[in-house]
């Protein structure tokens, strides 16, 4: 007898259906099982793409603007405005060491710019500004402190103004489902939602760099899950971004795209489209985009009880990407701080280095 029945005329509704099903459950899993041994491989043949020249810091953008291009290009050219336009600035916070307002600011058709800005009520002269990002299912008022149940956030943009620093903590849309609705109407025109999310930061900074209140040359950016994403995605594309920390987000992504494991969550196995960008891998790990961030000072920010990652392929992560500033002569300017806890922002160690380098 052939596998399941040798004639299918004679072969009964519930053996058919058995041998439809099992058949596609072969074929699925071989696929799979092919498609994450070329995956793995990327390791291997992503280093024929970069020729990376450590010889100075100028040679080292030189070398390595092919792929800043083509990470543009991984994203979606979305292009970028200049003139910031009227802003309609709204209260939102004030305390006796802070103020801070909704910002409304246009940018294209009826897409607007949205985000907290504070700064503190005593100040003198331009401060430096951090952009403070939100994860997925939180918002900006979360990175001030409120609706934060599980304290994830630990009030870091409030802390930070009443630091001494400006805050703008941007809004991005924040739930798996309407995100996956923007990609899929992203994907039709070629690109991104990163890059679509992304794009705006320019005509952001030009606003926030034109106000008395910010020196325009110390503007460096944090993010917690996805806002770390978006300083990990966006650094490498906004050279006025000086500094970033990246919390709960930087990890080895070859395993974290494609590879499930018990011990962290693998983005193939879970119902968020927007992760997923065209020849990322072939590319671009995390440590590859941080070559594009060189030298500017970047810590990494990772619990070992995050369930996110394993934390000993961030280790091996992290030191793939700090090769790059140990060549180039600055290896202080990276650094990872590792703690017990989990997916949260690591406050005193961000304020150190923000004090340290911006």
């Amino acid at each position: 007898m052939s596998t399941f029945y040798d004639n299918a005329a004679n072969a009964s509704p519930g053996l058919l259906k058995r041998g439809i099903d099992d058949r596609q459950n072969l074929l699925r899993h071989e696929a799979e099982d092919w498609l994450r041994d070329e995956i793995a491989a990327i390791d291997q043949r992503r280093p024929q793409l970069w020729q990376p020249d450590y010889s100075s810091p100028a040679a080292f953008a030189a070398s390595v603007a092919p792929n800043r291009a083509r990470w543009q290009t991984c994203l979606g050219d979305v292009g970028r405005d200049h003139d910031p336009g009227e802003a309609l600035i709204e209260p939102f916070l004030s305390t006796d060491r802070l103020e801070a307002w909704w910002v409304t600011l246009p940018w294209r058709g009826q897409y607007r710019i949205r985000g907290i800005f504070g700064l503190p009520r005593q100040r003198s002269g331009p401060l430096p500004l951090v952009l403070a990002q939100h994860g997925i299912g939180s918002s900006p008022e979360h990175v001030f402190g409120f609706c934060d149940a599980s304290d994830a956030y630990r009030a870091y943009g409030r802390r930070l103004v009443e630091d001494g620093y400006a805050v703008f903590a941007p809004l991005h849309v924040t739930q798996a489902p309407p995100r996956a609705r923007l990609e899929r109407l992203c994907l039709l025109r070629g690109w991104k939602l990163f890059g679509v999310e992304i794009a705006p930061y320019h005509t952001l900074l030009d606003w926030l760099q034109a106000r008395p209140e910010i020196d325009p040359q110390r503007i460096g950016i944090w993010g917690l899950s996805l806002g770390g994403c978006y300083t990990l995605l966006g650094m490498p594309l906004e050279p006025r971004l000086k500094l970033g920390i990246c919390t709960g987000w930087f990890n080895h992504r070859v395993r974290k795209m494609a590879f499930d494991d018990p011990r962290y969550s693998c983005f193939l196995s879970v119902a968020e489209e927007h992760v997923w960008i065209p020849g990322w891998l072939r590319e671009f790990s995390d440590s590859d985009l941080c070559a594009l961030i060189a030298p500017r000072p970047f810590l990494v920010q990772t619990g070992k009880a995050d369930g996110i990652a394993w934390w000993p392929f961030v280790t091996d992560e992290f030191n793939a990407a700090h090769d790059h500033y140990q060549r180039l002569g600055v290896p202080d300017r990276m650094a990872l701080d590792l703690q017990e806890g989990g997916h949260e922002i690591q406050y005193d160690s961000g304020l150190a280095f923000l004090r340290s380098w911006l």
